[in-house]
């Protein structure tokens, strides 16, 4: 105990799980909250570990919910179903503009790199002008103690590294095989693999 277990099977070359990293769903994962999802990790600690799926918008726009948000979220402007626990929290995900620190701005708290959370009590004009986009999340993926480990082990998940871009971007729908595909060998030729294997 005490110790976060670093497994790498099923994962990308170097790739450990860490905040900023990202989940891959392995091709034969089919629980349809997670099918073809990318999500983000947020936290990874002895307790537990917390992510947002990056690819999987919804209906609502943020100017429904969080309307003093809406001119500062990446396009499109939905505000994306992060996962299956605790549906009615929000969640705000930000990339900081190129020499801002995050650790340093009131309303943001540092997660890897340029990418922060956004307490979404603060004043949007006041973190505007240090942001290059947020995205709005309902709900979060969250495991207990050791329950990741066992998924990875099981190899439903690919972790890999996140770039800063992926928690802003519009690709929903082409996400999971573009991160595949930027890994190089064997892991690209994932992207490829069908929908439904029957159709292949």
């Amino acid at each position: 105990m005490g110790d976060v277990v670093h497994d790498r099977s099923g994962s990308g070359p170097g790739s450990e799980v860490a905040p900023g990293s990202l989940l891959v769903a392995a091709p034969g994962l089919l629980d349809p909250n997670f099918r073809r999802t990318v999500i983000y990790m947020i936290e990874h600690r002895d307790r537990g570990s917390l992510g947002v799926v990056l690819n999987r918008p919804s209906e609502v726009t943020v100017r429904d919910v969080l309307p003093s948000w809406a001119p500062l979220t990446s396009q499109p402007s939905a505000v994306f179903v992060g996962g299956p626990v605790e549906g009615e929290t929000a969640l705000c995900l930000a990339a900081v503009r190129t020499g801002h620190d995050p650790a340093t701005v009131a309303g943001l708290v540092a997660v890897r790199g340029p990418v922060a959370l956004v307490d979404l009590d603060s004043d949007p004009s006041l973190i505007a002008p240090r942001l290059r986009g947020l995205r709005v999340f309902a709900g979060y993926s969250g495991w207990d103690a050791g329950q990741l480990a066992g998924e990875i082990d099981r190899g439903d998940w690919i972790v890999v590294p996140a770039l800063p871009d992926d928690v802003l971007t519009g690709q929903d729908v082409g996400l999971w095989g573009h991160v595949l595909r930027r890994q190089g060998m064997p892991l690209a030729l994932l992207a490829t693999y069908p929908m439904d294997v029957r159709q292949n």
